[in-house]
């Protein structure tokens, strides 16, 4: 199925879509209540530069996003990392997330980055088959620390 998509950079105006996209990623990843963020904090977070997106739209809708912020890592340098990378599910297995992401690794060459770095679910199947097709490098010995303040 060919779909006529335009992947272009976010704008404040998409952020209520992106939102949505990032809590129906939430329910995929079988955590519903942990989205504590508000659609107020991504338009005043997005204005301040700590993150940007990239979203895929059909006819006027976004079907489709990654989003990322710059990072840093004392062995590699400067990174980009992405945080979420979802398209709707009627959407999936028809090219989109392939030309999102690899729109994502053109903004990581721009942006002079030396990694592309972002985390997947060890039983989310689909994803860890599309980054092995994208010869990632998967590491499966670190565990990733989260606590708040």
């Amino acid at each position: 199925m060919t779909i006529d998509i335009t992947i272009r950079a976010a704008h404040t105006s998409d952020l209520p879509e992106i939102y949505d996209l990032v809590v129906a990623l939430a329910v995929y990843e079988k955590e519903p209540n942990s989205v504590q963020t508000t659609l107020e904090d991504y338009k005043r977070l997005f204005a301040q530069g700590l993150f940007e997106a990239l979203v895929a739209a059909h006819d006027g809708k976004i079907i489709g996003m990654a989003l990322y912020n710059m990072a840093f890592s004392t062995w590699k340098g400067k990174m980009l990392f992405l945080e979420d990378f979802i398209v709707q599910e009627p959407y999936r297995k028809t090219g989109i997330g392939q030309r999102l992401f690899d729109k994502l690794l053109e903004v990581a060459k721009a942006k002079g980055c030396t990694r592309l770095r972002w985390m997947v679910l060890d039983w989310n199947e689909p994803a860890i088959r599309f980054y092995e097709k994208n010869k990632a490098v998967l590491h499966k010995d670190w565990w990733i620390g989260d606590m708040a303040p």
